[in-house]
């Protein structure tokens, strides 16, 4: 139902985190009137939106009396049970990424198998259940391998390197989730390529990004990919533009990838905002968050030029003195007049994501090496 004051439209996200509070500084922007269902009331998003409501997404009732609300809704994570997003559609409900879409994120064999079915270029897979399947294939492709959950991984979780059948039986020992396993890519860099697809087919693409990873989290984007071949770049976008078409994604759709010498190989799929498109807050004409609004409501997409030659974001990860140390070290960071702050509201543990530094120039060493140094302030290092 539109908002009674400026009959505009609600959107509604499932999901209280990060990209949820960041969609709503987009909203406001736009006149949008935004809602989320949170688990908490003290959840990331739930902290700055006033229509905030507290459930359960894997309960129906709290999913279908949110949704009663609003005119679309969407995500800010991939784990609401499908059943209930198809129930939902089936009673009218715009849900957007819809029923064809989301299957290929929440279940990564799915994904694998469809992307194979398109021809998309991929690392070499199989499903396995014993330590005779996961021999089988390093024995065609080499040792080590590398096993992945199907569902349920993030941030380097559910993602195992096996170097022997050793590796391979204690993990099949002692799992409860079902398995792949795929071959030990030799890239030299990861990259993202983020996508926009409006429900009447509309898309959209914004420069290809290169993403560092440290520990299984990414730690660091430079956006755009450093001397990136412009065969390449285009190759990457294009991809990612006919998988959003394919699979008939509604929204945002990141498509991260491997940079190896033959191409690219798409790694990963996510439908929603993406920690690779943090940079275009500040590095872009159209941050990904008021790109995946305009998508979900099929309004006409903005531009995904660049404002800047290079942007760097690198995310802020928790230290060990709690939030007073961030609120006291805050201050110090933006001493630096070119630097962007977005801190999520979280409380601060070791290692957990709790913002990201943005800053834009033209000489990519001088910004990697001030954004880098930002962030480690933040967590409680040395300027």
């Amino acid at each position: 139902m539109p908002n009674l004051h400026t009959a505009l439209p609600v959107v509604g996200m499932v999901g209280g985190g990060q990209l949820a509070r960041m969609t709503q500084q987009a909203a406001i922007a736009l006149g949008v009137e935004f809602k989320v269902l949170a688990d908490s009331a003290i959840d990331s998003a739930a902290l700055v939106t006033a229509n905030t409501a507290v459930g359960d997404y894997r309960d129906f009732d709290d999913l279908a009396a949110f949704a009663a609300s609003c005119d679309v809704v969407t995500f800010d994570h991939e784990h609401v049970p499908l059943a209930h997003i198809e129930k939902l559609a089936s009673s009218g409900v715009l849900v957007y990424p819809g029923t064809h879409a989301l299957p290929y994120v929440q279940d990564k064999i799915q994904m694998r198998e469809r992307l194979e079915a398109l021809g998309a270029p991929i690392p070499r897979w199989r499903p396995v259940e014993t330590v005779e399947q996961v021999n089988d294939f390093a024995a065609t492709h080499g040792w080590p391998v590398i096993a992945k959950a199907a569902s349920g991984g993030y941030d380097g979780k559910g993602v195992w390197l096996l170097n022997t059948s050793d590796d391979a039986s204690s993990l099949l020992a002692h799992r409860e989730f079902r398995l792949f396993v795929e071959e030990n890519v030799a890239f030299t860099r990861e990259l993202a390529a983020l996508v926009a697809r409006t429900p009447s087919g509309k898309s959209v693409a914004w420069p290809v990004v290169e993403t560092v990873q440290r520990d299984g989290i990414c730690v660091e984007v430079i956006a755009p990919a450093l001397a990136l071949d412009d065969a390449k770049a285009k190759a990457a976008q294009q991809l990612a533009l006919r998988i959003a078409d394919e699979l008939d994604v509604v929204g945002l759709l990141a498509v991260e990838l491997f940079d190896a010498a033959a191409g690219v190989l798409v790694n990963e799929l996510a439908m929603r905002p993406h920690n690779s498109g943090h940079w275009t807050i500040n590095g872009s004409v159209t941050s990904q968050f008021e790109q995946h609004l305009r998508a979900v409501l099929d309004w006409p997409l903005g531009d995904t030029a660049a404002t800047a030659p290079v942007t760097v974001m690198a995310n802020v990860l928790g230290g060990d003195d709690g939030n007073q140390g961030l609120a006291n070290r805050l201050p110090e960071v933006l001493v630096d007049p070119d630097l962007h702050v977005h801190l999520y509201g979280k409380a601060v543990r070791p290692g957990r994501k709790i913002g990201h530094v943005n800053i834009c120039g033209d000489d990519v060493e001088s910004l990697r090496a001030r954004a880098g140094r930002a962030a480690d302030r933040l967590r409680g290092g040395q300027l």
